[in-house]
């Protein structure tokens, strides 16, 4: 009884000045830092929300490979973007391009530190989308040059862009609240611009054009992956405000609204589609109805809310089946899931936007947005992998893709008990180096 009475007292004396300070104008540094903090924190547990799910849609040869280039996504993201892609894309902007000044912060005011623990999240973010559409055929190191490239440059210098006071599209109005396009879309034309360079897997389509699917090893990664996620999504977009103030709950509301609906959306339309009912479907169209909100969650009543996600469902069934069509493969689906359903919501932030919906002028200004976002990211991208693959070496070998790239790649296995020949592999990986 003394435990629970010690309990109760605790969460009071955290509610309480919670609830005592929830006005904007009045809430104190300390409230805004914990509420910041503790969203950056929501925001850190999509990356192993991304691991499982991207984990479980590869085959199990490659499971420790997805999670190691997820897990690295972290520690390399949040120190390139701290040494330079904070200041690129928060620092002073005079010409409207990028940041000049608040590279490798150190001394800085306690705001200034929260503020760059929770965008170093995003930043980690946008490289990780790329990680799942590129598996089982990456060679490692390669993959880590391009998620420099992406935290380093060409993340922060489109985000400085819009989220910057100086940006010259934040100038113009463009509406990207918590970055339906700056996160999901740079992160989708990156890995767009991956698997062209890359090529699908062995086996993946025939010569005469027919698709093969090669499906994960483990489903329910996937949906355990796909409601981390979604908790995570809580964070993102709750925590973009940046203040503890009462508009927080609207927001989250409307983004989980949207995640349902875009489960839906995408079951809908497998079924008119003559599809099966695919949990893989089901878990992207929610992401996909996520990504959707992200852009607008801030600025949409919840009945457009919930038509953003559920057609970012649809929009991300109808985006695997045209890269299907492409012969582009995406192993988790990232381009249709971040990329397409990211410009249909950045779009409808401007069409449904809240006391000036339908507004042409409005809707320009999101297309210009989404359009440069596409120009610049994926033609950066492309050079970037283009030039890794001819230097470093960007695709392994076709004998270790077979064989997997856990073993070729790390000498692990991720399931030993299962596989002893690839256990026993492993102890001859010195003989098994990639070609570069």
């Amino acid at each position: 009884m003394k435990f629970l009475i010690s309990s109760l007292f605790a969460v009071f004396t955290l509610i309480f000045p919670l609830a005592t300070f929830a006005d904007e104008a009045i809430a104190p540094d300390a409230v805004h830092t914990l509420w910041i903090v503790i969203a950056g924190a929501m925001v850190f547990l999509m990356q192993p929300g991304f691991a499982l799910l991207e984990s479980g849609m590869a085959r199990a040869k490659n499971a420790v490979n997805v999670m190691m280039k997820n897990y690295m996504d972290v520690c390399v993201g949040t120190l390139l973007f701290w040494a330079l892609g904070y200041g690129l894309m928060f620092g002073t902007n005079p010409s409207g391009w990028f940041g000049t000044d608040g590279f490798a912060m150190s001394g800085g005011g306690g705001m200034d530190y929260t503020v760059l623990f929770f965008q170093m999240m995003f930043a980690a973010t946008a490289a990780t989308i790329v990680s799942g559409a590129m598996a089982e055929r990456t060679n490692y190191f390669g993959y880590l040059l391009g998620v420099i490239g992406i935290t380093a440059i060409i993340y922060p210098v489109f985000g400085s862009w819009v989220w910057n006071q100086g940006g010259w599209l934040n100038q113009l109005g463009f509406i990207d609240f918590a970055g339906s396009t700056v996160v999901h879309s740079v992160g989708a034309w990156c890995a767009l611009a991956g698997i062209i360079i890359l090529g699908p897997r062995l086996g993946r389509f025939g010569a005469n054009g027919q698709s093969h699917t090669i499906p994960g090893h483990n489903l329910g990664y996937i949906g355990i992956g796909g409601f981390l996620l979604w908790f995570g999504w809580f964070g993102f977009n709750g925590g973009s405000t940046l203040l503890a103030g009462t508009d927080i709950g609207p927001i989250i509301l409307n983004t989980h609204v949207a995640g349902a609906a875009g489960a839906i959306g995408a079951v809908f339309m497998s079924s008119i589609s003559r599809q099966p009912a695919l949990m893989t479907n089901a878990v992207n169209g929610s992401i996909g109805g996520l990504v959707a909100i992200t852009a607008g969650c801030a600025s949409m009543d919840i009945p457009y809310a919930a038509l953003t996600g559920f057609i970012g469902g649809v929009v991300c069934v109808l985006g695997f089946i045209l890269l299907e069509k492409l012969r582009y493969d995406d192993v988790v689906g990232a381009v249709s899931v971040h990329g397409f359903a990211g410009v249909w919501g950045t779009l409808a932030a401007g069409i449904f936007l809240r006391d000036n919906m339908f507004n042409l002028d409005v809707i320009l200004v999101q297309l210009l947005g989404v359009s440069v976002a596409f120009l610049w990211v994926f033609f950066i991208a492309f050079f970037m992998y283009s030039l890794i693959a001819r230097t470093v070496g960007l695709r392994v070998s076709p004998q270790h893709e077979q064989r997997g790239l856990d073993i070729t790649e790390h000498g692990e296995v991720g399931y030993p008990e299962f596989n002893r020949d690839a256990a026993y592999l492993s102890e001859h990986v010195k003989d098994l180096q990639p070609l570069r």
